[in-house]
């Protein structure tokens, strides 16, 4: 084991047609700024936050993008990940969604959360954890 590395998450990234329409959308709904962005590449990350100080999601331009298949279905393209997002309530949280344009998804399958569609297919969670927002150690408010 190499005691002088250090390996820190930087981002998460999602592919996209586009990626300054796909930052904007999550920019909006977690309401976080977009750190920089050019034709293949965007970065969100928390308010006030130097680049990298909080993981961010960056979005990836590729041109031959398919969005995912949710649920899952034979010979469709699967999705490899999605986010989950903690919210304090999830119907309000819904239709704030919607609002930045996002999609309920046709199944659901807990009272929990709710499976969301961005702008571009890909699959996310509102998860209801009032206690994990409200916890002093919750780092992204």
């Amino acid at each position: 084991m190499d005691h002088g590395l250090n390996i820190k998450m930087y981002a998460f990234t999602l592919d996209c047609p586009n990626p300054q329409e796909l930052a904007e959308f999550y920019a909006a709904l977690l309401k976080w700024e977009i750190v920089f962005s050019d034709e293949e590449y965007a970065c969100i990350g928390a308010p006030g936050a130097q680049q990298g100080s909080y993981p961010g999601i960056t979005f990836q331009q590729n041109p031959g993008y398919q969005p995912p298949v949710w649920p899952d279905v034979p010979d469709a393209q699967q999705q490899m990940a999605h986010l989950d997002f903690a919210v304090d309530d999830v119907e309000k949280a819904v239709k704030y969604a919607i609002r930045c344009g996002a999609k309920i998804a046709g199944e659901q399958f807990s009272d929990g959360w709710t499976v969301m569609l961005d702008p571009v297919g890909h699959p996310f969670c509102l998860c209801q954890m009032k206690s994990v927002i409200e916890s002093e150690h919750f780092a992204l408010r």
